[in-house]
Parts: structure tokens; C-alpha cells; sequence
């Protein structure tokens, strides 16, 4: 039996998010998708359900750049509020942006796990996958 997982997709873009969405699905990978067009949205999402682990992801597929909170200006917010989880959330930076400096500051933030250039490939999909259950069995 596979476990699945709750994502949240954070990205301005409908086309991506509708795609991302339909893979996942294709895939049998999520319990719940939950998505939000900007970082602001998401966070918000989280702090009302900070003390809800059923509720929030376990994964977060985050871009980089979207109106009013971009991802990492989400980051910034994330890393305050995390202590307060009691849950453990994987993030992934998935964006188009090839740009050495976006990779460069990813790398920098310790709470996001990978930098994906979009869009992300089934492969990918299935390393996150494999990696969470990998996690969950150290723990």
C-alpha cells in the first residue's frame, strides 16, 4: 500500500497548477491538493491550520515568482512559523527560472530540500515521493 501525501501547489500560473495537479493524480499520490496563485495565500493556509496536521501538506511545490508574496519572501514568513509546526513540511523551489543567482539562494535556505526547473519531469515527482517515505521510516 502506498501512502499518500497532501501537496500544496503555490504558483501564479493555472496552466502549471491544472498540469501539476493532473500528474499527481495520474500518479496516485495525493491524499489532498490544495493551491494558491501566491505565497501570501499559502501562508495564510498554514497559519490557520497550524495546530491541523490532517490539514497541512506535506509537501509544498513553491515557485519563485508571483504577485503580491513571492516564494522566497514566503520563505522568509515559513522559517518564523515553523517552530510552531507539528508537522514536518518538505518544500521544493519549482520554477523556470534558470537564473545561477535564484539556484544560488535556494541552496542558501535550508528549509527548502531541492531547486526543480520546470516542468517538473515524472522521475522527480516520483524522487520526491520516494524520498518522503524514506524520511518517514528513519523517523
Amino acid at each position: 500500500m502506498n501512502k499518500k501525501y497532501n501537496f500544496c501547489i503555490v504558483d501564479d500560473d493555472d496552466i502549471y497548477q491544472f498540469t501539476i495537479k493532473k500528474t499527481i493524480k495520474h500518479f496516485d499520490l495525493a491524499e489532498n491538493i490544495v493551491s494558491f496563485n501566491d505565497g501570501e495565500e499559502a501562508l495564510n493556509f498554514i497559519l490557520e491550520n497550524l495546530n491541523e496536521d490532517k490539514e497541512l501538506p506535506d509537501v509544498i511545490l513553491l515557485d519563485i515568482n508571483m504577485p503580491i508574496m513571492d516564494g522566497f519572501q514566503f520563505m522568509e514568513e515559513y522559517t518564523k512559523i515553523k517552530p510552531k509546526l507539528g508537522k514536518n513540511i518538505t518544500i521544493y523551489m519549482v520554477s523556470s527560472s534558470i537564473d545561477d543567482a535564484d539556484i544560488e539562494k535556494t541552496k542558501r535556505i535550508s528549509e527548502i530540500s531541492e531547486y526543480i526547473v520546470k516542468p517538473i519531469q515524472e522521475t522527480q515527482l516520483k524522487s520526491i515521493i520516494e524520498k518522503l517515505h524514506n524520511v518517514e521510516n528513519m523517523e
